[in-house]
């Protein structure tokens, strides 16, 4: 997408808007991956996260 900033004097200069990419370790067939993915994929449930577990010795 695209379009302008418009400032308070009205002056236009022109801006983007991005995807909000985040990356994530997910396991997919039983390896594990890390993919950029978007944060509004991600909050829908497309992949799920891989959570670690600590050690304690």
């Amino acid at each position: 997408m695209y379009g302008n900033n418009v400032s308070k004097s009205y002056n236009h200069t022109h801006r983007t808007w991005r995807p909000n990419l985040i990356k994530v370790k997910t396991e997919i067939g039983g390896t594990t991956l890390t993919l950029k993915m978007c944060a509004r994929c991600l909050r829908s449930g497309y992949v799920t996260k891989k959570v670690g577990t600590r050690r304690q010795g």
